[in-house]
């Protein structure tokens, strides 16, 4: 089969051929007659607002970032943007623009969103804002910092989460809301593992590498992503005292595809495309998502269902056919109050549908027969007034981009009181013949019966099969056989944990003095054979779920890496070496190997590639004589008498040679810190390639020079790239050339391309959600 992007790649060479290159691409008109004549007519823009609502349409998206909120030194980011990059964006012009000083999202807690006039574009090209395009671009990849779209944010938050709760997003990628969802889970950083956790789930195999890279950021034990139809997605289960039990969540997250009307300030190819088919094609898939939902929502549960467009098809009728068919098993929450400052419109309670060919139809029985297979009952508002009033459609949430310079969003909270009426019957009803009058959705709900009853068949069976297979080994969560799951993609390597009985652990525990309360079943690797190269770690509770339901579900990725083996590490005690990315959910039970160090070492052990000892503070020096070599942890704790240093507590990974002490940081943490500290970090452009690979060269033979030979690591975790510094605030004796980068990849993430891993980038810079749009 030829690839889609074979086609979409010869497509932009004709238009570029036809156009001629040095014009570039035609210019988008933004105008769509029909768009205009459809919401015109269903009056969701309030009187008098016409004229502002479709400007706001036309004009770019501006950007907006959001802080990461759980980590400890979110405030001390704050500081940074407020009083150094956003004071140096004022009083800027960029392309005849006045550059605005950034704003915090008035709704957003704890001033943790801002939003520029400035677009993306903008950003990314403006020589006078390339700094700033560096800070952000490096945070981002640090997981310190999420550029995302602002009403992208609003789920997440009505969703109210707390560290206990079992969260379910439906449909993830490419991950920006699931990033808020596990930032959301460790609220409170003394907790290495917090009950929760989030299953995120994407039906598109490639996609879902997308949210791997996204989640990969935040480094999280809590967070699995699987790779599923979301309208299908199997029932888990869980051991609860001895016995299985079906895996309700408490919140759920359910952003479906949608037409993305929402988003034609960013995507301006919707203006062309737009057309009512887009949503009525969609309408089904949404409304057999949410219902999976609500399915597997815990009772008092909450889930949020939004999507990016403005259409009632895609919005009310989907929420107003859900309430309809649970028969008072659901209710609308009021939210009005939950987000001060954001203005939004309230839902409506009527609307029509347009074919189009812009032919209109009030209510199901004025639709011919020939148009029922594109037009279904359920797009329509009920019919019975009464029922109408008692869903209150007026508690939804409709953001229009006029009113705050947003997008446009769709946002409803649905919370479960009861179990689902078709869960409650009982299967005779099956057997019933159907009356004449039967309604739709009284179908619908028998339909789902029956489908219910498969999956209890399906999952017996499964019970069977698995009770009858005794090659299965204890602890190895493979992917689940091709005859019980159709498989899309990569066959993914097995998930195994570590046994009791595994020799691999002793060394590791006595070497870093692991308190007796470490959760050593928690431990895993992808492999299960050969030497186990990474350590990965997982809550108790992703083990219960990974444990008993691995012949049902397909894992693309989970647990975060925390050991990683040394070549020779045997000979120092221990064959494997912390990593930066495990270790705040490692360090709270490591009782050994732990240095204090000051903001001065900090400085030196961030800036300078391998410094003797004698060059840090004689308080470190004392505590690193008493200590063997091999790997640590460097810790510093502020000091709350000088204000005017770093105010959050930094844990570093390092290693102890016989004369000297390294740190072992992923390049973007190393700016980041030294950002924190006061230290500017700017990459200039190389504008000389063959100047670049000669430096490089240069800095790999001093590297090889003073590395300490009893410090040998794996080739996969260092590179020779070094970034250039400028100090300004705080001076330093030592250029950042000789800083290393870390690769902060994991064999627990793969890329099937080239083509795949610049999507991959390419998304993460953006770092907000695109509008899904399906043909």
């Amino acid at each position: 089969m030829i690839p889609f992007f074979f086609f979409r790649r010869s497509r932009v060479l004709l238009r570029g051929f036809l156009c001629g290159w040095e014009g570039g691409y035609p210019e988008i008109v933004k105008e769509n007659k029909l768009f205009e004549h459809y919401y015109q007519e269903l009056k969701i823009v309030p009187e008098g607002e016409w004229n502002q609502f479709m400007e706001a349409l036309r004009e770019p998206l501006p950007a907006t970032i959001r802080i990461t909120g759980y980590k400890s030194h979110a405030k001390e980011i704050l500081h940074c943007l407020k009083n150094k990059y956003f004071k140096e964006l004022q009083n800027l012009e960029v392309d005849g623009q006045k550059v605005e000083a950034p704003q915090p999202l008035s709704w957003y807690p704890e001033e943790l969103a801002w939003h520029t006039n400035l677009s993306r574009k903008i950003i990314r090209k403006s020589p006078e804002l390339e700094k700033f395009h560096q800070f952000l671009v490096s945070e981002t990849e640090s997981g310190n910092i999420s550029r995302q779209e602002a009403v992208s944010m609003i789920p997440p938050l009505l969703l109210n989460i707390q560290p206990h709760h079992k969260i379910l997003d439906m449909c993830a990628a490419p991950g920006s809301k699931t990033a808020q969802l596990i930032e959301m889970l460790h609220a409170d950083m003394n907790i290495p593992f917090p009950e929760g956790f989030v299953i995120a789930n994407d039906v598109d195999n490639k996609r879902c590498y997308l949210l791997v890279h996204q989640a990969k950021r935040l480094n999280s034990p809590c967070i699995m992503v699987v790779n599923h139809d979301a309208s299908s997605i199997p029932r888990l289960q869980m051991e609860t005292n001895g016995t299985k039990e079906v895996l309700f969540y408490d919140r759920i997250l359910c952003d479906v595809p949608c037409s993305g009307d929402g988003t034609m300030r960013k995507n301006i190819d919707v203006w062309k495309k737009w057309t009512t088919l887009n949503s009525l094609q969609l309408h089904g898939l949404q409304l057999r998502i949410a219902t999976r939902g609500v399915e597997q929502l815990a009772e008092g549960g909450r889930m949020v269902y939004s999507t990016c467009s403005l259409n009632p098809v895609e919005d009310e009728a989907v929420i107003a056919s859900l309430l309809e068919k649970s028969e008072g098993s659901l209710e609308l929450a009021d939210v009005s109050s939950e987000l001060p400052g954001l203005k939004w419109m309230p839902g409506v309670i009527q609307w029509k549908i347009m074919t189009k060919d812009g032919q209109w139809f009030g209510e199901w029985s004025d639709v011919p027969q020939n148009r029922h297979t594109q037009i279904r009952p359920t797009m329509f508002p009920p019919k019975d007034q009464e029922k109408l009033k008692a869903m209150n459609l007026q508690r939804c949430l409709r953001i229009l981009p006029h009113h705050q310079n947003t997008g446009g969003f769709f946002v409803a909270v649905l919370v479960k009181k009861a179990p689902m009426p078709w869960n409650r019957r009982q299967p005779k009803l099956l057997r019933k013949p159907l009356a004449a009058d039967t309604t739709y959705a009284q179908t619908a709900a028998e339909k789902i019966i029956t489908e219910e009853l498969a999956i209890k068949s399906e999952e017996a069976q499964e019970k069977a099969n698995l009770d009858g297979d005794s090659s299965k080994k204890d602890g190895v969560c493979g992917p689940p056989p091709s005859k019980r799951m159709k498989m899309f993609g990569f066959k993914e390597d097995p998930f195994v944990f570590i046994s009791e009985e595994d020799s691999l652990f002793p060394p590791i525990q006595k070497f870093y003095a692991l308190d007796p309360s470490f959760p050593k079943m928690n431990l895993l690797t992808r492999t299960q054979e050969g030497k186990k190269r990474q350590l990965y770690m997982v809550s108790k509770e992703l083990r219960n779920v990974l444990l008993n339901n691995s012949e049902k579900m397909k894992v693309i990725n989970t647990g975060i890496k925390v050991l990683c083996r040394n070549n020779n590490g045997e000979e120092y005690g221990c064959a494997f070496r912390l990593t930066q990315e495990g270790i705040y959910t490692l360090y709270p039970f490591i009782k050994a190997r732990i240095i204090t160090v000051s903001i001065e070492d900090i400085q030196i052990l961030l800036t300078q590639e391998n410094p003797f000892l004698s060059k840090f503070s004689s308080v470190m020096q004392k505590q690193a004589k008493d200590l063997a070599m091999g790997s640590i942890i460097l810790k510093y704790d502020p000091d709350l008498q000088k204000p005017d240093t770093l105010q959050c507590p930094i844990i570093l990974c390092g290693w102890q040679g016989k004369v000297s002490i390294r740190s072992f940081v992923p390049k973007n943490e190393r700016l980041h810190y030294l950002r924190m500290m006061g230290v500017e970090v700017f990459q200039e452009k190389e504008s000389n390639p063959e100047s670049k690979a000669e430096s490089n060269k240069g800095i790999s033979e001093q590297r090889e020079d003073e590395m300490d030979t009893h410090c040998q690591i794996n080739e996969q975790d260092e590179s020779n790239t070094k970034p250039k510094a400028e100090v300004k605030e705080k001076s330093t004796q030592e250029s950042l050339e000789n800083v290393p980068e870390v690769d902060n990849g994991t064999e627990n993430t793969r890329l099937s391309s080239k083509y795949e891993q610049g999507s991959v980038l390419a998304e993460s810079r953006n770092g907000d959600d695109q509008g899904r749009m399906k043909d």
